[in-house]
C-alpha cells in the first residue's frame, strides 16, 4: 500500500522505503531488532565510509527480502528456492538516479550491473531488501582493470577469529616489506579482510596471480596458513582465498551489514584496533554510525596511493604454478584439473 511507506533523506534526495517496520534482524540478547527503514537509515549514516568503498564500482546486491532468520538459506546456482539471493544484473524500474555500468562475466557475456554513484542508491537498494553490498574491484571507467587487491583470511575448521587476527599482522608486515600500505577490516563474521589499492594497469589474471604469490609467501612465513583450494586439504588453518580476486568474485564491502544475528558490520579498523579485538560482535548497525562519527573512517587514506603490482608479480614469476579457478569459470590456461584430491586418487 502506498501509505505503508516513508521517505528518508539521502544525500539531498528523498528515497521512498516501503514496509518500513518490517523486521530484518530479530532482537538478540545483546541488541534490539532492526527494521527495514533502520537498514536504509544506517547506510545514509555511514555514507562517508561506505561511498569510499563503493564509489563508481559495479555492485552486486545480497538481498534478504524476508529478513534474516535462523535456518534461512541463500539461493545457489543448483537451488534457486532459497530465502535470499544475489542480484547481479540491474533491476528494472529503478529510479533515474540509479545508474548501471557494463561488466563482463567469466563466460564472456556482458551484463549491466548497478553502479554506486551516490548514497541515495544504497538507500534505494535497502528499500529493495538489500543488506550487503558486493562491489567489484574496478571503477566504471574500466571494469577490466582492478584497482584493488583483496586478501581474504578465512578461518577454516577449528581456526578462529583470533587466528585470523594473528595472521593479518604477518600479512601487514609482508605488505610493508613490499612497499605496499594495506588496510584491514573485519569480515563481519569470523574472518579478516586486507585491502590494498593498486594502479589500474593490470588484468584480473595479474591481480589473482599477485594474490596467489602473496598467499604462498604468507604460508611460508607463519604456521596455521593454507592456500589449499580443496576444503578436504585445508585442516584447521586460515585459508587465504586468492580466488576472491577473480573477475565477478566479490567480497562484502566496508560498512556492509552481514546476514548474522545482531546485524554485524564488515568494519574498517586500524591495525592497533584489530590487534585488540576479541571478535567482530562490537561492530553492528547500532554502534558503527557513532564510532564513525567520533573516530572517522579507518580507511580515510586508502585512496592516497595506488601501488604497483610489480613486487608481487616478481614473487609470482619465481613460482608460477597455477591454481584451480572457481567452479563457474571455464577451463583457464595452465589450470590444473578441477578434481578434488580424494576423487582423483580413486579414479
Amino acid at each position: 500500500m502506498a501509505s505503508d511507506a516513508v521517505e528518508i533523506e539521502a544525500g539531498g534526495r528523498s528515497v521512498r522505503v516501503s514496509s518500513p517496520s518490517r523486521v530484518i534482524f530479530e532482537a538478540t540478547d545483546a541488541s534490539p531488532e532492526v527494521t527495514k527503514v533502520m537498514v536504509a537509515e544506517y547506510y545514509v549514516a555511514v555514507a562517508d565510509g561506505l561511498m569510499r568503498a563503493l564509489q563508481d564500482r559495479p555492485v552486486a546486491l545480497e538481498r534478504w527480502p524476508k529478513g534474516v532468520r535462523e535456518g534461512m538459506v541463500m539461493s545457489t546456482r543448483a537451488d534457486s528456492h532459497g530465502d535470499a539471493f544475489y542480484q547481479k544484473r540491474m533491476m528494472r524500474g529503478a529510479p533515474s538516479y540509479v545508474e548501471s555500468t557494463q561488466v563482463l562475466f567469466p563466460s564472456g557475456r556482458p551484463a549491466d550491473e548497478m553502479c554506486m554513484t551516490e548514497i541515495a542508491v544504497a538507500a534505494w537498494a535497502a528499500h529493495m531488501g538489500a543488506i550487503t553490498f558486493h562491489p567489484w574491484p574496478t571503477r566504471r571507467i574500466d571494469n577490466d582493470r582492478p584497482d584493488e587487491l583483496r586478501i581474504d583470511l578465512d578461518p577454516f575448521g577449528a581456526a578462529t577469529f583470533a587466528d585470523a587476527v594473528r595472521v593479518a599482522a604477518v600479512a601487514r608486515d609482508l605488505f610493508a616489506e613490499l612497499g605496499i600500505r594495506a588496510f584491514a577490516k573485519t569480515s563481519g563474521k569470523r574472518g579478516v579482510h586486507i585491502y590494498a589499492r593498486v594502479a589500474p594497469s593490470w588484468t584480473f589474471t595479474d591481480v589473482r596471480h599477485a594474490a596467489i604469490a602473496f598467499a604462498r609467501e604468507l604460508e611460508r612465513r607463519t604456521d596455521g596458513v593454507t592456500t589449499a583450494w580443496w576444503k578436504e586439504e585445508r585442516g584447521d588453518n586460515i585459508f587465504v582465498d586468492f580466488n576472491q580476486n577473480c573477475r565477478d568474485r566479490t567480497i562484502a564491502s566496508a560498512y556492509s551489514l552481514r546476514p548474522a544475528p545482531g546485524a554485524t558490520v564488515s568494519m574498517p579498523v586500524t591495525w592497533d584496533e584489530l590487534a585488540a579485538l576479541d571478535g567482530p560482535q562490537a561492530f553492528t548497525l547500532h554502534t558503527v554510525p557513532d564510532k564513525l562519527a567520533a573516530d572517522g573512517d579507518a580507511w580515510a587514506e586508502i585512496d592516497d596511493v595506488h601501488h604497483s603490482l610489480e613486487p608481487l608479480l616478481e614473487l609470482w614469476a619465481a613460482d608460477p604454478v597455477e591454481m584451480p579457478y572457481p567452479p563457474e569459470y571455464p577451463k583457464m590456461p595452465g589450470e590444473p584439473k578441477r578434481v578434488q584430491p580424494s576423487k582423483a586418487k580413486k579414479a
